[in-house]
């Protein structure tokens, strides 16, 4: 963790404040060999929270899940669930349910079959009877939008309806809590923005907690109630989407969470000083040598005697209202947008221009810098 900053946990503006705490998470490490993939890792979750673990590959966060499922046991730590100390319960008691990114259906059973394994392997005096499975399974194919679909097998259907099956398999045994490793990874775009519409609406409708597993950022903030982002296995921040947009903790979180463009400059009292620019300091800057971060479509373009970052336009391509402008700023080119409005006034290949960021944050600057 970077010096000064620290992970941020609002509870009160998350969503379900107030409820019990379903997950605790404390001081997790786990090491591979000589490799720490997990360091000192803790946060929590409330009861039916969807808890977004985001990072990139390495991050750790897929270790954390294996964790919960029982499939890695730490090196040191705690994690409870409902009060229970969770790494004690053998883990085909734990009740969880896990869904892979590769599905992990057996093919040689129908859909139904799939569904219902992991009721029919139960020890005999748990096993509900065959007509409750089979209500079971209708309703789960009910659930997943899969009606009519269970005589088929998982190599007759597309790789957005296998992943259901996979989700419906793992709530069949009405699991505590659902973990979700990367689930649709496998899918292309346009049928992974249509299943995050449908997992939302199906966590909901189960009522479990989740942990969900992904690298996309968009994903996690559009899915998740709260989202802990990981690096080099340390939780870096965790909040609600919007208190991580809005103010991330560090570089690394501003970067991370999209595209970013980066600028030295200089704190001095309330003013921020980038190359010939003068402005406000944002609140709680630090001062002296800064590093500034602003996003490309969070730029306001003016003329020359405006106010502003000094730049020259290099290239602009419009597609329908949004408008992409390459400009060259303190020796740097900038991939920068107007969206909705078409080409500003004044932009248009080889003319000098003003660029003034609308919302910059300040950060120490770093020490390779």
């Amino acid at each position: 963790m970077p010096e000064n900053s620290q992970p941020t946990a609002d509870t009160e503006r998350a969503p379900g404040a107030g409820s019990p705490l379903s997950l605790e998470i404390s001081g997790i490490s786990k090491s591979f060999g000589r490799f720490p993939a997990l360091k000192d890792v803790s946060l929590q979750a409330r009861d039916k929270e969807f808890l977004a673990l985001l990072g990139p590959s390495g991050s750790g966060k897929t270790t954390l899940l294996r964790v919960l499922a029982g499939l890695e046991r730490p090196d040191a730590g705690e994690v409870r669930f409902a009060g229970e100390d969770f790494l004690s319960i053998p883990v085909r008691r734990r009740k969880v349910g896990m869904v892979f990114q590769q599905y992990a259906l057996f093919r040689h059973m129908t859909v139904a079959q799939n569904i219902a394994f992991g009721l029919t392997v139960r020890p005999r005096s748990e096993r509900p009877s065959k007509s409750e499975v089979a209500d079971r399974v209708a309703d789960l194919l009910s659930l997943v939008q899969l009606e009519g679909l269970g005589g088929r097998f998982p190599a007759q259907l597309s790789g957005g309806q296998r992943q259901r099956v996979a989700l419906a398999r793992a709530l069949a045994i009405e699991p505590r809590m659902l973990l979700l490793d990367e689930p649709f990874g496998a899918l292309d775009a346009q049928v992974r923005r249509e299943l995050r519409r449908w997992l939302r609406e199906l966590h909901d409708r189960a009522g479990v907690t989740t942990v969900f597993v992904t690298h996309d950022q968009e994903e996690a903030l559009d899915l998740a109630d709260r989202v802990a982002i990981l690096k080099d296995g340390q939780l870096r921040q965790l909040g609600t989407p919007n208190e991580i947009y809005e103010n991330p903790v560090d570089p690394f979180v501003y970067d991370f969470l999209g595209a970013a463009c980066r600028l030295p400059g200089v704190v001095e009292g309330a003013r921020l000083t980038i190359a010939d620019w003068e402005t406000k300091a944002p609140k709680g800057a630090p001062q002296g040598r800064v590093d500034v971060f602003f996003r490309p479509d969070e730029v306001m373009f003016a003329p020359l005697d405006g106010a502003g970052l000094a730049g020259e336009v290099r290239a602009v391509s419009a597609r329908g209202p949004n408008v992409r402008v390459e400009c060259l700023i303190e020796g740097q080119v900038f991939e920068l947008e107007a969206r909705g409005q078409g080409v500003p006034a004044g932009v248009a290949p080889g003319l000098s221009l003003r660029v003034k960021p609308l919302r910059p944050h300040v950060y120490p600057a770093r020490s390779d810098a």
